[in-house]
C-alpha cells in the first residue's frame, strides 16, 4: 500500500512541477510592446504588476519544493517502521509544508487573479484605466498562467490530503497520538 501511495504522490508532484514551472515561464517571459504616440512605446512586463512578481517567486519555490519531495519519494530509506521510530517529525514536517506550500500557492495565484482583473476592467473610483485594451496577447497569456497556477494548487491539495494520509496512518485508531506498534514495556509511548 506505501509503494501505491508513493508512486501516485511521485505522479502527482511531476504534474504539480510541470503546471508550477509552466505558470513561473508564462509569467515571467510575458511581455508586449505598443506604440502609443508615433516613437513613444510601452512595454507591459510582469513587473509592473508586484503581485505578478511574487507569483513568479512562489511558483518557483512551490516547484523546488516538489522536486525535492520526488527526491525523496524516490531515494530508498530502508524499512518504513524503522524510519517513523527514529524520525517521527519527518512526515509530520512533510504534511505541514505540504499543506502551507499549497495555501501560500493559492493566496498568491488568487491575489494575481484579482490584480489582472482590475487590469482587465479598470476600476473607476480609483481612477485605474482598462490596461487589457492595448495589452491583448499579454493579458491572455497572463490568464493562461493563473489557469496553469489553480491546476497546479489542485494538485498540490490532493498530495497534501494523501501527505495526510500516509500521516495519520502510522497512529493507533484507538488512542491519540499513539504511533502503530511502538511500545515500551507494558504502557505505549505518546509522541
Amino acid at each position: 500500500m506505501g509503494v501505491k501511495i508513493m508512486s501516485k504522490e511521485v505522479v502527482l508532484r511531476i504534474l504539480a512541477v510541470v503546471f508550477l514551472i509552466l505558470t513561473s515561464c508564462l509569467v515571467g517571459f510575458d511581455s508586449q510592446t505598443k506604440v502609443i504616440f508615433f516613437t513613444i512605446s510601452k512595454k507591459a512586463t510582469f513587473r509592473d504588476l508586484d503581485v505578478l512578481v511574487h507569483l513568479v517567486e512562489v511558483a518557483s519555490v512551490a516547484a523546488g519544493y516538489n522536486v525535492i519531495q520526488i527526491i525523496r519519494c524516490l531515494v530508498p530509506s530502508g524499512s518504513p517502521e524503522k524510519l517513523v521510530s527514529s524520525y517521527w517529525y519527518l512526515p509530520w514536517l512533510s504534511m505541514l509544508l505540504d499543506q502551507a506550500i499549497a495555501y501560500i500557492m493559492f493566496a498568491t495565484n488568487t491575489a494575481a487573479l484579482q490584480g489582472c482583473l482590475f487590469a482587465l476592467n479598470g476600476e473607476s473610483s480609483l481612477q485605474w484605466m482598462k490596461l487589457c485594451d492595448k495589452f491583448g496577447r499579454f493579458c491572455h497569456q497572463i490568464g493562461g498562467a493563473i489557469f496553469c497556477g489553480y491546476i497546479a494548487i489542485l494538485f498540490m491539495a490532493i498530495i497534501s490530503s494523501l501527505s495526510a494520509f500516509s500521516l495519520f496512518r502510522l497512529y493507533s485508531a484507538k488512542r491519540l497520538l499513539v504511533l502503530k506498534g511502538k511500545r515500551t514495556g507494558h504502557h505505549q509511548t505518546t509522541i
